[in-house]
Formats: structure tokens, C-alpha cells, sequence
């Protein structure tokens, strides 16, 4: 049974700001827009910061894997030797272990490696997060695993035993329930943390989000573990999608179909409501106690999900499970992970699915405009049709939710990109993931960003954090950190009390010139400057978006976001050289440029402004 007073009490504070906002919008005309959204306000405000839990912060060394702890992980093949990887090593170096092992293949030993990240490590640096100015966090998976990624999941209602305290205790807490009766479900150490961490999260008004891996379990997984000793005797034999069963007398072998084919990854049986009922009612009885961790002392629990792999459910399966939990928190946010383009991603945003996406159309659009090469490259004509089709895909409200990204967990970092820019385009996503991962492209660049790209890193914030939609940060881009795409994307996080060596092993082993690994100081202030001007200015956040000058000419592109009498404009000079522009306004006031630190007075109706190459412009109305 549902906390019926959790429930009511969320459902009252939402008509109380509705109605509050409603009050202030009679005026504006805004009242009939904000009722038609099925969208959770708050999430126009946010500023996204995902985090890959294993290599973010080792907070507890005390809880560090094991070997036992990656059995079932890939690659499938024990290692003769093992450990905790050391946190400020050369990436790319093989350490004494590893070359015991003897595995010819590199990409073995990058996802073999552990390097202790856990929840204790998140709760340290909440305050750094809140320093950056973040008010909302998106977390890779966190669920029990024995893979460094958790999207092999051995359970959903459990977290990771590695990520808490007592590793040892919880399995052992783990043994005695019963995972079909979530009556039977128990609280583990790691369980509790991760409770810690959401409370005290809000203590910082940030709001935090669960990976939601609802497509397939791991082999580790109870239910398949079950599944495979006993067979059609299991009482999860309608769980997944089974080819064969080990039957002698048949002469056949188990079988079963593996996500994209991925052994590791055992597929739910969906019919045509979607995932069949042991599984969906495994994952709303999971949802519900993230949701709403009853008894446990915590008066919220998650404020939603990202859903992986979103594509490969059934639209059903969705539509069900978003009644559920909106039936928990009805501000709750549901963003999903469709990678593919914005006619197939339009079903889902319908207002009985998902929210918004990691948008990840907005940064193959970026990449055209700002980052290829001529002859990849798109006009500012192109880019104001191609973003103009991304804001009017949707109902009212979902462009201003969905996560405008760039780099992720699942592509090489903003830095890399532009060192390597033009050596695919990142809109052919099937092609560019490929080409963008070192170990299968040998012309791939992994050296660190120079000042140069570094510079055009700058630029893209600027649009990021001005543009319609919610920015997400992917941990480290902030302080200049660079990787090719999954593996090399999801190195440690580089921290200011932790001893880093150079850089100097390329992926075949032989030596480069050295990069220094460290914090990018000027890189940081200059996302916090940037972070700062959009929490500070509703127009970035709530604002409409009216395009103003597009120059094919001079490359260069100029758009307007108000909200009320709060008025910003924005200017990019995408052209290579520096230019005077002249800046169409409406009214003859003074303007105030909130990223340069320059004032104008406008004059017949425009004001006339230098921008330096690949730069821009924030320019505010004064009162």
C-alpha cells in the first residue's frame, strides 16, 4: 500500500505553486500554458550533472571490490591476477597485474579494472557539485552488479554492496529474503547509504535520479541464476526470453536471447503489453521503494529515472509504469535514453511516456554548426531549421526538460570530440561510435585538449547554457578531462588531493609526449560564471525563444529568450574571424553583456558589438 500522506502532501504543494504561479501568470497570459503541461516544472530550472558512480570518488576504501565481487562481469575469463586500480595512474599504462594476465586484447583490461568509487565518495563532494552551481543529478546505475558500469543489474532493489559500508554483511542480509515478495526485502548498509545520500542531496536542493536498466537483468541476477539450475521448474522461467532449454532427451541446449545479442545481458519476454507480468511487477514493487522509502526515516526518495535503453520497451510497458509513478511523487521526471532521430523519438513524448531525453539530437546539431569542418559543417541558417524542428517536436513544455548534453558515458568526451573533430559525423551514430572509440581506430587522436579546443569547449557552453532545454555536465568536462568513447570516457575523476602521472601510453603501448593530468582551473570558472548567469535569470530557464539574426555570410547567430520583462540576448560569432555585429533590439536601453563584462547603449534600434572568433555574448536589458 502507498504512503497515501506522502502522496496528498506532494499533490498539495504542487496546486499550492500552481496555483501561485497561476496568480502570477493572469497578467502574462501564461496560466493556460503552464495547466497543459504534463511536464514537472522544476525541471526547467535544472542543470544536470551525471555522474558515473565507480569512478567518481573513492570515499571508503574499506569497501573496494574484490575479485570474487566481478565474477560474471566481462570479459567472462577469471584474471590470474587482480586488484584496485590505482586512482591516479596513466590510463593507458598496464600495471604489474594486468601484464600477468596476459590478455592481448586492451579493451579487457580497461573493463576489467575497479577503482573504488562509491556512495561515500558522492557525499563528500556534494558541496563541490553545489559549488558548481548543480541542482539536479543524474546517476549512472547504482544497483548491485559486478560490473564497473551496473547495467548488468543482479538486482533492482538492492544497491551495490561496494558502494556502501559493509559489503560482506549485506550479502549475507541479502541471503534470507525472498526476492518475489518485497514484503521479505531488507535494508542493507549500502541501502541506507544511498538514503544519506538523497537526503542530504536535498538538504542542497539538489534533486537526484536513479538509472532505471528495465530491459535486461544480468546472468548474476537471482532471477536468472534460478532460472538456470532449475530449468522450467523455476518459478522465473516466464522472465526472459528463453530459445532452448537443457533437455537431454531433446538433445538441446539452454538458450536465450541476449540484449543486442550480449550474452551478459539477458533480455525481459515482453508481449504485447509489454514486459510480462513477473518482471514488471519485480520492477513497480523496485520502483515504488526508491520512490518511496517507507519507514526508513527519509521523508523523499528519488525525484525520478532515466531510463536505459527506452527503444527496446514497449510503449505499453511504459505508459503503465509512468501512471505508477506519478502515483508516488507526482512531480516525479522521466527522461529516456533514445538515441535515434526525432521522428522516432516523438512517440514517447506524448505526455503518457516520458518527460523529455538526453537530447542527444541537440549535440549532433551543435557539432554541425560548431565543430566540424567545412565540408561536414551546417550554415547558422541550417542550424536555426534543425533546432527549430527539435523545439517544435514536442507538446508544450518537453524542450524545455529534455537534457542537452554533448559527452556522456556512452560517447568520447566534448574534448576528445574536438580534438578529433571531422573524422566522422556524430549524427551517424552507429558509424561515429566506433570511429570514436581508440581501441578500434588507430587515427584516433587521445592526446589532452589543447588551448585552442579547450576555447572552442568554452564556446559550446555558452550556447548550452543559454538555449532551450536543460544543460547536462558529464562528470569531469567541467575541469577539462578528455577520453575516447566507452571505455576511455569514463576515466577517474580527477581530484585536487590525489597525485596524477603523466599521460604518456598511447592504446598500443608505445609513448607519447607527456600530458599532465589536473584540474583546468580557468575551465572551471568558466562553467561556473555560466552555470551562474542561467540559475540567475528565469528567461534562461522558463523564457521563450525567439530566433533574430542568421548570417550565412559572416556565420553568425543570434537569438532571444524572455521571460515577463526579463529580456537576453544572445550572439555567437561562429566565424573565424573577429567581427563587429550589429545586434537587432527593440528597445532604446542600456545592455549589459554578462559574459564579457561590457555595458552598450543601443541606438536605431541596435547596438554594434565585437565579438572575438568562435565567441559570444550574453547580452541582458537593464532596468
Amino acid at each position: 500500500m502507498k504512503n497515501f500522506s506522502t502522496y496528498l502532501l506532494a499533490l498539495l504543494m504542487i496546486l499550492i505553486n500552481l496555483n501561485c504561479d497561476n496568480n502570477k501568470a493572469k497578467e502574462t497570459g501564461e496560466e493556460d500554458e503552464i495547466l497543459s503541461e504534463f511536464v514537472p516544472q522544476w525541471a526547467k530550472s535544472a542543470v544536470w550533472y551525471q555522474i558515473f558512480p565507480e569512478r567518481f570518488r573513492n570515499g571508503d576504501p574499506s569497501n573496494d571490490p574484490k575479485v570474487e565481487d566481478i565474477i560474471g562481469a566481462d570479459p567472462q575469463e577469471p584474471p590470474k591476477q587482480w586488484e584496485i586500480h590505482p586512482w591516479g595512474s596513466d590510463w593507458y599504462k598496464l600495471q604489474n597485474y594486468e601484464k600477468i594476465n596476459g590478455e592481448p586484447e586492451l579493451w579487457k583490461h580497461l573493463i576489467r579494472r575497479r577503482y573504488g568509487g562509491d556512495l561515500q565518495g558522492i557525499i563528500d563532494k556534494l558541496d563541490y557539485i553545489k559549488d558548481l552551481g548543480i541542482n539536479a543529478v543524474y546517476l549512472n546505475p547504482v544497483f548491485d552488479a559486478p560490473s564497473l558500469h551496473k547495467y548488468d543489474g543482479a538486482s533492482y532493489h538492492h544497491i551495490d554492496p561496494n558502494f556502501g559500508p559493509d559489503p560482506e554483511g549485506d550479502r549475507e542480509l541479502m541471503k534470507h529474503e525472498d526476492p518475489l515478495d518485497h514484503e521479505t526485502w531488507v535494508w542493507t548498509k549500502a541501502d541506507e547509504l544511498v538514503l544519506k545520500l538523497i537526503d542530504e542531496a536535498h538538504k542542497r536542493n539538489i534533486r537526484i535520479i536513479f538509472d532505471g536498466v528495465f530491459n535486461h537483468m544480468g546472468i548474476n541476477s537471482f532471477a536468472f541464476k534460478d532460472l538456470v539450475k532449475n530449468q522450467q521448474a523455476s518459478p522465473y522461467k516466464d522472465w526472459f526470453i528463453i530459445k532452448s532449454w537443457n533437455d537431454p532427451d531433446q538433445n538441446t541446449e539452454f538458450d536465450y536471447e541476449g540484449w543486442f545479442g550480449v550474452k551478459s545481458l539477458p533480455e525481459f519476454k515482453e508481449d504485447s503489453l509489454g514486459i510480462v507480468k513477473g518482471p514488471n511487477d519485480y520492477i513497480f514493487n523496485a520502483t515504488e521503494r526508491w520512490m518511496n522509502p517507507k519507514g526508513m526515516g527519509i521523508q523523499y526518495g528519488i525525484d525520478g529515472w532515466r531510463l536505459d535503453v527506452a527503444f527496446c520497451v514497449n510503449h505499453e510497458c511504459w505508459k503503465r509504469w509512468r501512471k505508477h509513478v506519478r502515483s508516488i511523487n507526482p512531480e516525479a521526471y522521466l527522461t529516456a535514453e533514445i538515441v535515434d532521430t526525432p521522428d522516432k523519438v516523438k512517440p514517447y513524448m506524448k505526455g503518457d511516456e516520458f518527460d523529455g531525453e538526453m537530447n542527444y539530437n541537440f549535440a549532433f546539431t551543435c557539432a554541425e554548426f560548431f565543430f566540424n569542418p567545412d565540408s561536414m559543417s551546417i550554415t547558422a541558417d541550417e542550424f536555426n531549421i534543425k533546432l527549430k524542428e527539435l523545439r517544435e517536436l514536442y507538446p508544450a513544455g518537453v524542450a524545455c526538460v529534455c537534457q542537452n548534453l554533448f559527452g556522456s558515458h556512452d560517447s568520447n568526451r566534448i574534448g576528445s570530440h574536438i580534438v578529433n573533430r571531422g573524422i566522422w559525423n556524430f549524427r551517424d551514430w552507429g558509424n561515429y561510435f566506433g570511429k570514436s572509440q581508440a581501441a578500434n581506430n588507430p587515427d584516433y587522436k587521445v592526446r589532452k585538449p589543447n588551448e585552442e579546443e579547450l576555447h572552442l569547449q568554452k564556446y559550446f557552453v555558452i550556447m548550452q547554457m543559454t538555449y532551450v532545454g536543460a544543460p547536462m555536465i558529464f562528470y569531469g568536462d567541467e575541469i577539462g578531462m578528455w577520453g575516447a568513447n566507452d571505455p576511455d570516457c569514463r576515466k577517474p575523476m580527477i581530484w585536487e588531493d590525489i597525485e596524477y602521472e603523466d599521460e604518456v601510453y598511447n592504446p598500443d603501448g608505445s609513448k607519447r609526449k607527456p600530458d599532465n593530468v589536473s584540474q583546468n582551473k580557468d575551465l572551471l570558472a568558466h562553467y561556473k560564471k555560466l552555470i551562474t548567469v542561467r540559475n540567475d535569470h528565469k528567461a534562461l530557464q522558463l523564457g521563450t525563444y525567439k530566433t533574430l539574426t542568421t548570417d550565412n555570410e559572416k556565420d553568425i547567430f543570434i537569438f532571444e529568450r524572455r521571460y515577463k520583462d526579463e529580456i537576453i540576448i544572445v550572439v555567437l560569432n561562429n566565424s573565424e574571424n573577429k567581427q563587429t555585429i550589429e545586434v537587432p533590439v527593440l528597445f532604446k536601453k542600456s545592455y549589459s553583456d554578462l559574459l564579457n563584462d561590457k555595458k552598450y547603449t543601443s541606438k536605431n534600434k541596435s547596438i554594434t558589438i565585437e565579438l572575438e572568433r568562435k565567441w559570444g555574448s550574453i547580452l541582458k536589458v537593464c532596468k
